[in-house]
């Protein structure tokens, strides 16, 4: 017996397991070492490649996703393969009862990883049988696994762009859907949006804490981008509690949760990790608040109030810039 063999499969095996199990089953942490690693790689080389080609890189998610799910099998696989080699008699013909060869044995294992019973191979002794058993168990529990992330990731995905629409839905820029909730005497339409929107977002900030490969879903328009969505919903944001005046403004409670939310979105560490821009971006502006009849604060009061503001911005055109978006496109 080659314990060389036993011990490598054993290493790859259970990197393997505990790669998959912190992926999928530990929420409160991140994913996989070797799943962080991979999605954060494929992400840069896809940014450096495709630049601002969103459409490519809308395919980096599904990629991404399908990469980590084959490198799990792969490595299952060749880890219950060596385990097998370990011993030339682990695995013999059925017919024949002579040994199988090194092909032999990789059918032998996936036949036993995909299917629930035995092929033309069969394992020699009742070792290698309690062996059998125990890669057709991995097998079935790295795919339970596998398919159980994946409807995750996608109804996930499915409920950050149903967020990044509703936002643009109110308006293709901040004074817009600043606007949407004037009625002619206050804002007080707005509470109910916000405070919507301010739950949808802390959500997809859960969800990406729970499944970090969900951030790197990117959609080929910026409509659809939670990231462009919550710089936009901040700009809109900004305008109502430093621009408008405060008897006009909605509820105080229901603007300090959605700031907080787009602060806890911010410290989900979006693609490749948040870089601030050294420059914050243009502030929104307030004229164009004012044209529409809304009473605001005087611009010299207004830009005293956001200067405070510039690290949270700085932050946000970072997050922009790392899922490949700029800080016009928050302007449809």
């Amino acid at each position: 017996m080659s314990a060389l063999f036993v011990l490598l499969g054993g290493m790859l095996v259970v990197g393997a397991f505990l790669d998959a199990l912190s992926t999928t089953l530990w929420v409160d942490g991140s994913a996989g070492p070797l799943s962080l690693r991979i999605a954060k790689w494929t992400w840069r080389g896809a940014l450096a490649v495709a630049r601002h080609r969103h459409r490519v890189l809308s395919l980096v998610g599904p990629f991404v996703l399908s990469l980590i799910v084959f490198i799990w099998v792969a490595m299952l696989w060749l880890g219950w393969t060596l385990i097998f080699s370990g011993d030339p008699l682990s695995v013999i013909h059925s017919a024949t009862n002579t040994q199988a060869n090194w092909p032999g044995r990789v059918y032998f294992v996936g036949y036993l990883l995909f299917t629930s019973g035995l092929g033309d191979y069969v394992p020699n002794g009742a070792v290698w049988q309690l062996m059998a058993v125990l890669t057709n168990m991995t097998g079935l529990l790295l795919a339970t696994l596998a398919i159980t992330y994946i409807l995750s990731i996608i109804s996930a995905v499915v409920q950050k762009r149903a967020f990044a629409s509703q936002v643009s839905g109110l308006g293709r820029n901040a004074a817009e859907i600043v606007e949407s909730g004037w009625n002619g005497h206050d804002l007080h339409d707005l509470d109910l949006p916000l405070s919507a929107l301010a739950s949808q977002l802390e959500q997809i900030s859960q969800q990406y804490r729970a499944y970090p490969v969900l951030q790197y879903y990117h959609p080929a328009r910026p409509e659809m981008s939670p990231a462009v969505a919550a710089a936009l919903f901040d700009d809109a944001l900004t305008l109502i509690r430093f621009g408008v005046l405060s008897e006009h403004r909605p509820s105080r409670a229901v603007i300090r949760s959605a700031r907080s939310s787009i602060e806890s979105f911010l410290d989900t560490a979006p693609p490749a990790n948040i870089h601030s821009s050294p420059e914050a971006p243009p502030a929104p502006d307030l004229a164009a608040v004012a044209s529409l009849g809304i009473p605001t604060l005087p611009s010299g009061r207004y830009s005293e109030d956001i200067e405070g503001l510039s690290q949270r911005r700085e932050r946000l055109l970072g997050l922009l810039k790392n899922n490949g978006w700029g800080w016009e496109d928050t302007r449809f």
